[in-house]
């Protein structure tokens, strides 16, 4: 399958690995570079040991790593030591990508810009992003509340008229076949894929999580602001994260400031996530659990949603 990003980053599937915080270690990267896509270790909340050790796993594999923006801006020498490793790609996320884009240029690395709006998009453009993800707010983790289906083609029509040059991906709700062919259709030349990548055999998941996201459907997701008050977390109040609905945000949903005065429900919560309890903590991960039914290795899951996507592509009328 051949796309424009296909060609510009030399792979053979035209699919990127979300940089899920925590869940998207050097492992999971590297297995899907292997797999023929490109896989984004999750910089996350910029723990340096963290990264350090993952980076160490990747081996030759070619990987790219991911930031949460405005917490890197906290911490800003994070992004150095991950450009020392002459990283594939570099991907932005949950805020301006202005104060960082020119330490990435000089580096020679191409800069991804994930974003909620087209307004962000827009500015990812100016500050010359290789490649733009449209997220729609069925991902799970945090977002937004544009849906895929309209944002990927709005933001598709603006770049063909006014930044032709920049690659565009969907995200949000793709775990199947079905999504990257639709995501194509759309205007976009890939996908940077999350829930399903997220319950692989290499990503760094608890296997109660794992199983409570195999139980559910995508009706038992909801976007809350709980899982950052449980960890103190000051996320801009535009970004919710979405979850499965467990006995926290049943409790919690309404009241999250409650909730960070809270210390014993706090410590409960940190000793649920250390244990990878789903119903202490909160399991991330989005509508896309309704069409997750198995935990394989990504080559596989990545071989079936590619062969899925070329079926699917071949009827289309018109698909060049």
């Amino acid at each position: 399958m051949k796309t424009r990003l296909t060609e510009s980053f030399d792979l053979t599937h035209p699919i990127l690995s979300a940089p899920m915080a925590f869940a998207a270690g050097g492992a999971l990267a590297s297995a899907v570079s292997q797999a023929g896509g490109l896989g984004l270790i999750g910089g996350g909340y910029g723990d340096a040991g963290w990264l350090e050790q993952e980076l160490a796993t990747v081996g030759n594999a070619r990987v790219g790593c991911g930031f949460i923006t405005w917490k890197m801006a906290e911490n800003p020498q994070v992004l150095d030591q991950v450009l020392a490793h002459a990283p594939a790609a570099l991907c932005l996320s949950f805020g301006d990508p202005a104060p960082f884009a020119p330490r990435i240029h000089d580096a020679g690395v191409p800069l991804i810009c994930q974003v909620q709006t087209l307004r962000d998009a827009q500015r990812a453009a100016d500050c010359g992003a290789r490649m733009i993800v449209a997220q729609g707010s069925e991902a799970g983790g945090h977002g937004e509340r544009r849906g895929t289906i309209t944002l990927v083609p709005e933001v598709a029509d603006w770049l063909a008229g006014h930044a032709p040059e920049v690659l565009l991906l969907a995200a949000g709700g793709i775990a199947d076949g079905r999504g990257l062919a639709s995501a194509l259709m759309l205007g976009a030349d890939g996908v940077l894929m999350g829930s399903r990548l997220w319950a692989s055999a290499e990503a760094r998941v608890s296997d109660a999580m794992a199983g409570a996201a195999l139980a559910a459907t995508g009706d038992a997701t909801i976007r809350s602001t709980v899982m950052d008050a449980a960890r103190g977390l000051k996320w801009p109040e535009r970004y919710t994260a979405r979850v499965l609905r467990n006995p926290v945000t049943d409790r919690w949903h309404d009241d999250p400031d409650a909730l960070r005065s809270d210390v014993v429900a706090r410590t409960d919560w940190a000793e649920g996530w250390e244990a990878g309890d789903p119903d202490r903590a909160n399991t991330f991960v989005g509508e896309a659990a309704g069409l997750i039914h198995d935990r394989t290795p990504v080559a596989d899951i990545i071989e079936r949603i590619v062969t899925e996507a070329e079926v699917l592509l071949r009827r289309a009328p018109n698909w060049a």
